[in-house]
C-alpha cells in the first residue's frame, strides 16, 4: 500500500526545516488538506512524499 506524507518546509526545502502534518491515502487528499490550512505561502514550500507501508528506510 502506498501512502502520502504531507511537510511544510523553508524555500530551500532543507530536512531540518520539514515539519510533519499528516500521512493519507491520496495526493489529493494531501495537497487539499495544505490548502484548507494555508500550508501554502511565500515563505515555505509543501513537500508530499509517496512512501510504501511495510518498508524499512529514511524518509
Amino acid at each position: 500500500m502506498t501512502v502520502y506524507v504531507l511537510f511544510q518546509t523553508d524555500v530551500h526545502r532543507t530536512r531540518a526545516s520539514r515539519v510533519f502534518f499528516g500521512v493519507f491515502s491520496t495526493e489529493a487528499k494531501a495537497v487539499d488538506h495544505a490548502k484548507e490550512n494555508g500550508l501554502y505561502t511565500h515563505t515555505a514550500e509543501v513537500v508530499i512524499i509517496e512512501c510504501e507501508t511495510d518498508k524499512f528506510g529514511e524518509v
